[in-house]
């Protein structure tokens, strides 16, 4: 799965993605925005492992297996836009939103708001289809929940 998620995220066009594949694609996205500030830290973490045992049902275990697979993967991944792309074909417009909220609340898992996260985001976000509003709807959604 993974020399097969690589190989596609390398040709010219991304293809659209399997569940598996997608899953895992987004846990490399959320380590490698919590990677943007050069400080990984436990909170991203954990946070990471919350974010994809919620969204996919997984065990504690399960999630930080997952994490751990995508942290080795997002340290051999092509740049983020050909990443971001095979993501936005494998996710349903509709289920984007869900996934803004979780690239921001790794952002603030570490409540420090810095700006080459900010910067990633907005360039993921603009890729995957959210305009700006929904970006910061998305913000104030984590941070109300955070409070």
């Amino acid at each position: 799965m993974f020399g097969r998620l690589l190989s596609s995220l390398l040709g010219p066009e991304p293809e659209p993605l399997p569940a598996p594949e997608a899953r895992l694609a987004l846990a490399a996205l959320l380590v490698r925005l919590a990677r943007a500030d050069e400080s990984y830290t436990d909170p991203e973490r954990a946070r990471i492992d919350r974010v994809l045992a919620t969204r996919y049902g997984l065990s504690p275990f399960e999630a930080g297996k997952l994490r751990a697979e995508a942290e080795v993967l997002e340290a051999e991944a092509p740049d983020t836009v050909r990443f971001t792309r095979a993501l936005k074909d494998a996710v349903p417009h509709e289920d984007r939103m869900s996934l803004m909220e979780a690239l921001w609340s790794v952002a603030l898992a570490d409540d420090d708001r810095d700006p080459r996260e900010d910067a990633m985001i907005r360039v993921t976000a603009d890729l995957l289809g959210i305009n700006d509003r929904d970006r910061a709807i998305a913000r104030q959604t984590v941070e109300k929940k955070r409070k």
